[in-house]
């Protein structure tokens, strides 16, 4: 009976569905559960990173976040310096149950040049690493001041990867793209090789870029010509690309990240979470 081919073709199929019907069970909870364990990390701490321009320490964004835990209820702050070597200075600290906090990155070497904002943007990935790797994090929000957002795009482009961490969203304020040039058809090296290498750029990307106009022609140190020229950059690249120009009061270079008009544009774009009810500050 059982040396009969169609007896031995009914035990084949019979085996290959029981197979079947153990393993795409078994296959479908294992992708369920992946899938509801990154999710489950992915909504975890999502921190907001704060980097200066050229010369400005880790204390450059003191006021403004004063202000911004004015009229909210309150991040946590803890900010770092990262020496030639590669090693981290850290005051402040992320408080307890603060999904939500500001993080500043400063260098000691905090010099301008394109030679030094790529040298700063290495940097920036050894710090940025040591981070996430301490605080646990896969998606966070950066703002840069003038060449911070610079560090931030060449971060993007050169050291971020997918398997790193996701960046939502950068608010850049007063980044000279284009360095001090104010002719758009003169391009920096600079402003070549971001729009060269903009492909690597995060697709999922929301980018504001924030110019300020103190005279017609820019913020007083950048041109805004300069400022606006991110589009050559970020435009068609990331999900979302908006250029916001501000002007009165508090609209020089310097003085941009105390402006009003931009503290809100932070909490309207930038804050997911601008109210933490009872968050206590370590």
């Amino acid at each position: 009976m059982w040396h009969k081919p169609w007896v031995k073709w009914l035990l084949v199929v019979l085996a290959c569905g029981l197979i079947g019907a153990v393993a795409w069970p078994a296959q479908h909870w294992m992708q369920s559960t992946v899938h509801t364990q990154r999710v489950v990390h992915n909504s975890r701490l999502q921190p907001i990173i704060f980097i200066p321009g050229s010369s400005a320490t880790q204390e450059r964004f003191n006021s403004v976040i004063a202000t911004l835990n004015k009229q909210t209820t309150g991040h946590s702050l803890l900010k770092v310096t990262v020496h030639p070597d590669g090693s981290l200075s850290e005051s402040g600290a992320i408080a307890p149950h603060d999904d939500e906090p500001y993080i500043v990155v400063a260098f000691t070497d905090n010099r301008d040049g394109y030679t030094h904002i790529k040298q700063q943007a290495k940097w920036f990935n050894i710090a940025f690493k040591q981070l996430a790797a301490t605080y646990h994090f896969n998606q966070f929000r950066g703002i840069g001041h003038s060449n911070g957002g610079l560090i931030f795009t060449l971060f993007l482009e050169k050291y971020l990867t997918a398997d790193d961490a996701t960046m939502t969203r950068l608010m850049t304020i007063g980044t000279p793209y284009n360095l001090e040039e104010s002719n758009p058809l003169n391009r920096t090296q600079l402003l070549h090789d971001l729009v060269k290498g903009r492909a690597k750029l995060p697709k999922q990307l929301t980018v504001y870029a924030v110019a300020g106009t103190e005279t017609y022609a820019g913020d007083g140190t950048v041109p805004l010509t300069s400022a606006s020229a991110g589009k050559y950059i970020f435009q068609n690249q990331v999900r979302h690309y908006t250029q916001i120009t501000v002007s009165g009061q508090d609209a020089s270079h310097s003085d941009l990240p105390e402006n009003q008009q931009i503290i809100d544009y932070i909490k309207q774009d930038i804050l997911t979470r601008p109210a933490h009810q009872s968050l206590r500050h370590p």
